[in-house]
Order: structure tokens, then C-alpha cells, then sequence
């Protein structure tokens, strides 16, 4: 039995963890102190269109593909979500590459938006947890993307007239957390990736563990 204990503790199905949530509310954040805390949860690499910077790697930042390469990807339902972006670049999730961590019990954390969000649930229902971040307040809000001091201020004022089309969605999420403090919001996001862990339908190895239990029993 004790065999089968330890056999539970590595077998399982990952899951795919979406974090969603105006700019400025601190998802990038959040997303860095995650991956930082947990080695069995990855960060997805995306595919995409447009080129490659001098700093980025193949494989680490993004797959670097032309555009007929991602309409043949797309014909052969290749990604679990994909996008144009208004600068006219493509962006999608390879299946293969979400795939490859999830077969082996190891979770998948992505940034991404309500748009691909609603394709990745509408795709791998079972695999898909959806986790909401709020301000605290709309203040708050403009405060924070003023003080990182990245933006320039037409990018701000454009960031803020979409916070309310982006809230609209937060009713399509499973989770939703204010982000008051960032330890706190990060210590819940750990609590519901625990909890997630636990369902039956990721814990593969439980058929087994529940055979061998009833035989126990039946043997006493």
C-alpha cells in the first residue's frame, strides 16, 4: 500500500491555470512569485509571427513561425488558442507544448486574456482553471501603472479606457481575487492551485489506490 501512496504523490494530470486581469492589477507579478515558488507549475511558450528580438531565445520566449506555418497549425487545430494582435503579429498555444506538461502531471500558468481564456475552456474544460485579478480600487489601479514608470502616458490612458471592457468579463472566471497585497493574492492563488491538484479527475493514479483498498478489505 505504501508503494501506492508514493505512486499517487507523482501520478496525475496537470492543469492549465489562467490568469487574467486589467493592466496594472499586478498578474505579471503574481505569475513571476508563482513559478519562482513552485517547480511542478511551467510557464507556456507561445508561437508566433512576428520576429524575433536580439534578446530572445527560440524555444524560451516564444516559437518563432511565419505566417504560413501558423495558417497550416491552425488548419490542423494545432493550438488551444490563438489571436491577432492589433500590431498584426499572431499569437497562439501550441497544444503540443501545453500537452507535454500535462501528460506528465506538471501544471501550466498562463498571462493571458478573457478572449483566449474562453477558447482554452471551451477546448480542455476538464484542464482549465481560471483564476480573475481585480484592483482594489480604480485609484489603485492608476496609481500602480503610473508608478512602474514603464508607459508612456498615451499607453496608459489607453490601458485605463479598456479596464472596463476587461471587468466586464470577470463574471467567465472561476476564481476572482482583489489584489490588495501582493503576498496575500499570491498565498490564495497557491491555496486554489492545492486545491485544484486534488480533484479526482487529475488524480490519475486513484483507480488503482482504490482497488488496492478494497481488497484490503475484502482480505481482512
Amino acid at each position: 500500500m505504501s508503494d501506492i501512496i508514493d505512486k499517487l504523490k507523482k501520478v496525475r494530470r496537470g492543469a492549465m491555470f489562467i490568469i487574467e486581469g486589467p493592466s496594472g492589477t499586478g498578474k505579471g507579478a503574481i505569475c513571476k512569485e508563482i513559478l519562482a515558488q513552485d517547480p511542478h507549475i511551467k510557464f507556456s511558450v507561445s508561437a508566433t509571427t512576428r520576429p524575433r528580438r536580439e534578446t530572445e531565445v527560440e524555444g524560451v520566449d516564444y516559437y518563432f513561425i511565419t505566417d504560413e506555418q501558423y495558417d497550416k497549425l491552425i488548419e490542423q487545430d494545432a493550438f488551444y488558442e490563438y489571436v491577432d494582435s492589433q500590431y498584426g503579429a499572431r499569437y497562439g498555444t501550441l497544444r503540443s507544448e501545453v500537452d507535454s506538461f500535462l501528460n506528465v502531471g506538471e501544471d501550466v500558468l498562463f498571462d493571458m486574456d478573457w478572449v483566449g481564456a474562453r477558447q482554452m475552456k471551451a477546448k480542455a474544460p476538464n484542464d482549465v482553471v481560471t483564476i480573475y485579478i481585480l484592483p482594489p480600487s480604480f485609484a489603485e489601479l492608476k496609481r500602480r501603472l503610473y508608478g512602474r514608470g514603464t508607459d508612456s502616458e498615451e499607453v496608459i490612458q489607453k490601458r485605463m479606457k479598456q479596464f472596463t471592457d476587461k471587468v466586464s468579463h470577470w463574471n467567465e472566471f472561476d476564481y476572482v481575487i482583489v489584489n490588495v497585497n501582493l503576498d496575500e493574492t499570491v498565498c490564495k492563488v497557491q491555496k486554489i492551485i492545492s486545491g485544484e491538484r486534488m480533484k479526482r479527475v487529475r488524480q490519475t493514479g486513484l483507480s488503482e489506490f482504490v482497488d488496492e483498498l478494497l481488497k484490503e478489505a475484502q482480505n481482512d
